[in-house]
């Protein structure tokens, strides 16, 4: 299993790739599994040992190596153009080429429908991974095409050690690994500063749906719409800085809008989800199980609010965000939709707890 020692846990998906290899890799695989469980990771150095070079392919600088990466909050069928187009380009290098498409839950029917005539009649020298955290939005006729391998959420260990690699510990290092909820890249987010703040502002948005007699739900969608567009403001800047010399400035704009977008998109549901770990977490405090608490930092806190009465609002409440970080699968309003879900936070919690209002 020499190829993927770097990728923590996974034994059941390390074993079908390393089986894989040592025959002959198929023509089309299916990463799939939880965001954050390592997948992508696992095709790069899948495709490393397929094309025999670790180096480039980690730098996605090898020449027989395609990847295509969602910008955005779809792959529209352009990009899937593109990839069939090179589809057809024998090796440069080694024996295969290999096209990772990250993101393929996120193929419109359009673009889906045009990799099917590829995965159907691949050419004898392609392997095609498909990276996706969700099976449901793909086609029935791309999954059947695919050898399926499964992900599986990371332990809080596997995490920790993760990050206590890279020189996080202590205190800090504790919070990561708990707030991660088995994500690596939402363990890696956690370390940067804007993300940090953005989670403090969230958790005091989640704590004044309770505490404030006169909590204003406009005022709280808004700050979260606002963290969402800085990190989107970020994620254009990023794409327009990495556009090529004499690149058509109307692609780099359509890039930018879609990475963009999907910044956007990201911010909300890490929102959304930290308004979920808030409340779990003051159904567990209030339970006196504070070991089991995600946000270990603010656990004095959670202690100071949490009670019984409160614990049975809270998990209502965590539920609310569950279902509405859910429908953002789906095409919403999103200012609509966080001042719906702070109106519904709002009257499950207001009259709980001691620090109730009227």
């Amino acid at each position: 299993m020499e190829s993927f020692e770097t990728l923590p846990e996974q034994e059941e998906a390390k074993g079908l790739l390393t089986a894989a290899l040592a025959e002959s890799p198929a023509h089309a695989y299916l990463f799939h599994g939880p965001p954050g469980s390592g997948k992508r990771r696992a095709a790069l150095l899948f495709a490393a040992a397929i094309l025999g070079d670790r180096d480039r392919v980690l730098r996605r600088a090898h020449p027989d190596l395609y990847v295509l990466e969602p910008l955005g909050d779809q792959i529209r069928i352009d990009p899937i153009r593109e990839l069939r187009r090179d589809l057809h380009m024998r090796p440069f290098e080694a024996d295969r080429r290999v096209y990772v498409v990250a993101g393929a839950h996120l193929m419109n029917e359009d673009a889906a429908d045009a990799l099917l005539k590829d995965l159907e009649e691949p050419p004898s020298y392609a392997v095609v991974v498909l990276v996706a955290d969700e099976l449901g939005p793909l086609p029935e006729t791309i999954r059947s095409r695919c050898q399926h391998v499964r992900f599986r959420r990371l332990s809080q260990r596997a995490v920790k050690a993760h990050l206590a690699a890279r020189g996080l510990e202590g205190e800090r290092l504790e919070v990561a690994a708990r707030v991660a909820g088995g994500r690596l890249d939402r363990a890696q987010r956690l370390l940067d500063d804007d993300a940090a703040a953005a989670r403090r502002t969230v958790l005091d948005l989640a704590r004044a749906a309770y505490l404030e007699p006169y909590f204003d739900i406009t005022a709280a969608a808004d700050a979260v719409e606002t963290l969402a567009r800085k990190r989107g403001a970020k994620a254009r800047a990023a794409t327009e800085a990495s556009a090529l010399e004499g690149e058509n400035p109307r692609d780099v704009e359509q890039r930018a809008k879609r990475a963009q977008r999907g910044a956007e998109r990201d911010e909300v549901l890490e929102a959304v989800m930290t308004l979920e770990s808030w409340y779990r977490d003051l159904v567990v405090a209030a339970a006196g199980a504070p070991e089991a608490v995600l946000n270990r930092d603010c656990l004095a806190e959670l202690e100071s609010d949490a009670d019984s009465e409160r614990g049975q609002a809270a998990e209502r409440a965590a539920e609310t965000a569950r279902d509405v970080w859910r429908s953002f699968e789906f095409n919403v309003q999103v200012g609509l939709a966080l001042e719906a879900l702070f109106i519904r936070l709002r009257r499950q919690l207001r009259t709980a707890g001691p620090a109730a209002v009227s």
